[in-house]
């Protein structure tokens, strides 16, 4: 009987599935429901605390005159494109994890990016989002190049299009470098590290690592937020697990040869953590400042993947789960602060020039300036993750970053394990600035004189059940439909209520919630997580 832990192989070998591909996909999947959850419902609801019990949630219908204000609807709703191309986003993400074939490596990954470059561009009323989109389409485009030469090369000099294949000769090759063995001069290490090397600056590009991570903060900043979302997040997690399996049976196995390609990684990380944190400095747009803060963020990562032993493959699995998560709310929560400004307005000049309000209402730093005034809940759920971000203890990112630390000084790679410390605390500067905006600085927003003393007029209909209800629904779209109230005043309860009664919905500040309290109490239940992580990176050198 084979060990669960070696995996079975699917489609005649161009998938595979072990526990980290299947933990991983339910993570994808997991991620992916969480963003969507931001577009399926009303972003705002109406709350009334004398019918707000559980009794009258199930008895009593609620109904109110539709607005912009309460009723705000995103754009893809319009589309009915939107649900196939989060589909095709999601299923190369899924299959680019349990990829185990050359032909599937391209297919997955351009499955993946052509959804990405279609969402990009989804608002088509937007201007700047479909010039980060063509940009966004373009380079990607570039990276697909880089892959494809790659592959081609691995092919030319394995003959096989099997990774297990291409992974035999890597672990035979410093013996046929050494000329020993008659399988000729074919297969040597050079060859097998230079395609590797092309193929990794393919995926470096699309993870947006530096020194290839020019695109991605003008793409995260011009397409809309919720897409920003999908591109920052799902890509990398599919690009990273695919490296991990790639790096850990190709790396350690090229003793001939002094340099191998994942020590391209190496570079990458050192220079992605000082790209990031350093120009992230100098930003004074907000998913700008998020696409620095992720390019630092990956240069951790790569510096676990890099080094590859069972304590750094645990933290680069604990630090993608966790900086996936806490880089999620913090979207989330941009997202919630457009939609609590509704009735807020900002009369700077700075804000009126601003491009694409609608879909990204929330563009400048100075546009959260205290904003605990506001809305102190979310402003203290934002500052959490912010903190988490910075590495600050007791929060889910401060053990992350020590268990990189440790695991790198663990190998002997010192003078990277400096520079990450030093980049962490320049990168806090930035991450501080922010909180410091929110807390201390005076708001930019007053109330719309318009809506100020507006009394919004509902009504509280009394149900048996919900079948009535359901009933009762279909009255109200009828009597809409046909432009008259076949509700009688006595089956009806009048209600004003006024601008201060319409707060953020439940999927929004449930999704927040839950993430805020486990980037914020993981310290008291820290074994799942761990043991996760510890339970993968062993299975992963058992195979």
């Amino acid at each position: 009987m084979v060990p669960l832990y070696r995996g079975i192989g699917l489609l005649g070998g161009l998938f595979h599935t072990t526990g980290t591909t299947q933990v991983f996909q339910i993570f994808i999947f997991f991620i992916s429901s969480i963003i969507i959850l931001l577009t399926s419902f009303y972003p705002r609801k109406v709350w009334v605390p004398l019918y707000s019990s559980v009794s009258k949630f199930f008895f009593h219908k609620f109904t109110f005159y539709s607005s912009k204000i309460i009723n705000k609807m995103a754009e893809q709703f319009k589309i009915i494109e939107y649900p196939l191309i989060i589909l095709f986003v999601i299923c190369g993400a899924v299959f680019l994890v349990s990829t185990s074939d050359l032909v599937s490596i391209f297919l997955s990954i351009e499955l993946q990016s052509y959804g990405l470059y279609i969402l990009s561009t989804l608002y088509r009323n937007s201007e700047q989002a479909t010039s980060g989109g063509l940009t966004y389409f373009l380079l990607g485009g570039l990276s697909s190049c880089f892959i494809l030469l790659g592959t081609s090369l691995l092919y030319t000099n394995s003959g096989s299009t099997s990774l297990d294949g291409i992974y035999v000769i890597t672990s035979i090759s410093d013996l046929v470098n050494e000329g020993s063995g008659e399988l000729g001069s074919a297969y040597t290490a050079y060859y097998i590290n230079f395609a590797f090397l092309i193929l990794s600056i393919g995926f470096l590009f699309k993870s947006s690592a530096a020194p290839f991570h020019f695109w991605s903060p003008d793409v995260y900043d011009a397409i809309p937020t919720i897409v920003t979302t999908f591109v920052a997040i799902v890509a990398k997690i599919s690009i990273f697990i695919f490296l991990l399996e790639l790096v850990h049976y190709t790396s350690n196995s090229l003793f001939s040869f002094q340099y191998s390609w994942t020590s391209s990684l190496l570079i990458s990380s050192l220079l992605s953590l000082i790209i990031g944190s350093v120009v992230g400095l100098t930003q004074v747009r907000i998913k700008r400042l998020f696409a620095y803060s992720t390019i630092s963020h990956v240069g951790f990562i790569l510096l676990a993947l890099s080094i590859n032993s069972i304590e750094s493959i645990q933290a680069f699995i604990f630090y993608l789960m966790q900086y996936s998560l806490s880089n999620l709310n913090a979207f989330v929560i941009l997202i919630s602060i457009g939609y609590s400004l509704y009735y807020y307005i900002n009369s700077t000049d700075e804000y009126k020039e601003l491009e694409d309000k609608n879909n990204s209402p929330i563009q400048l730093i100075s546009q959260i300036k205290g904003y605990f005034d506001i809305n102190p809940y979310l402003a203290l759920s934002l500052s959490i993750t912010i903190f988490s971000f910075a590495g600050i203890p007791p929060l889910l990112g401060f053990f992350a970053k020590q268990m990189v630390l440790s695991a790198a000084l663990d190998s002997g790679y010192v003078f990277i394990t400096l520079i990450a410390i030093l980049t962490s605390v320049i990168s806090a500067v930035y991450y501080l600035n922010i909180i410091k905006q929110i807390f201390f600085d005076k708001s930019e927003y007053i109330v719309n004189p318009e809506v100020k003393n507006i009394s919004i007029e509902g009504s509280i209909v009394k149900t048996n059940g919900l079948k009535n209800l359901l009933s009762m629904r279909t009255l109200k779209k009828t009597s809409v439909a046909e432009g008259k109230d076949n509700i009688t005043e006595a089956e009806q309860v009048k209600v004003n209520f006024n601008i201060n009664s319409i707060v953020l919905s439940s999927s929004l500040t449930l999704t927040i919630s839950i993430l805020t309290l486990t980037i914020m109490l993981f310290i008291f239940v820290p074994q799942e997580w761990l043991n996760l992580a510890n339970i993968l990176a062993l299975i992963l050198f058992n195979t």
